[in-house]
């Protein structure tokens, strides 16, 4: 007697198995455009930048500073800074991602870095937050928008002090060019 067998099931989810898959490759181009960044600032690769950003994509600081609107004003930006800059360094360390639940092809992010940077002929250290908006387009992830945020930029040769100050972004040596942080808001 032929008997005619259910199709057995596996209780695997593939497609859920895809989304995940998706998202973690997703992940690991956020990570990788994130690197590319700093490598490129740090090897002067203007193109380089610029192939980073979305074409409507900016780049500022978190007190409100504008530094491009659009991929080619970020591009003029930089070269404008690589003119005045000597050698510079950065880093990052832990990256937080979350995806918007309602788009798929748009996250947020939280990088925390520092970057070592010859300034106005001085050796100055920044820590750094950038606050990021990814956006992928054509299959590939983008900054939408950077946002730098200080803790603290300052020469190596204040930073003893600079810590305790209210005043950490120091942008020269005068303190009419020294600035309130933009985290941790230190209140006494």
């Amino acid at each position: 007697m032929t008997t005619h067998a259910e199709p057995e099931t596996t209780g695997v989810d593939e497609a859920g198995i895809a989304t995940r898959l998706a998202r973690l490759e997703s992940v690991e181009q956020i990570r990788q455009l994130v690197a590319r960044y700093g490598f490129a600032v740090d090897d002067r690769d203007v193109a380089a930048v610029k192939r980073l950003f979305a074409a409507d994509g900016s780049l500022r600081t978190a007190a409100g500073t504008g530094k491009g609107q659009g991929v080619d004003a970020v591009g003029e930006y930089f070269v404008g800074r690589f003119q005045v800059l000597g050698p510079t360094y950065h880093y990052t360390h832990d990256h937080v991602i979350d995806f918007d639940p309602d788009d798929p092809h748009l996250a947020r992010g939280r990088v925390a870095g520092h970057a070592e940077v010859w300034r106005d002929g001085a050796p100055m250290l920044t820590a750094i937050r950038y606050l990021d908006t990814y956006v992928q387009r054509d299959g590939v992830w983008l900054f939408l928008e950077r946002v730098q945020a200080y803790m603290y930029f300052a020469d190596v040769r204040d930073y003893p002090e600079v810590l305790g100050h209210d005043l950490r972004v120091r942008l020269g040596p005068a303190e009419s060019d020294w600035k309130p942080a933009d985290w941790p808001v230190i209140t006494r």
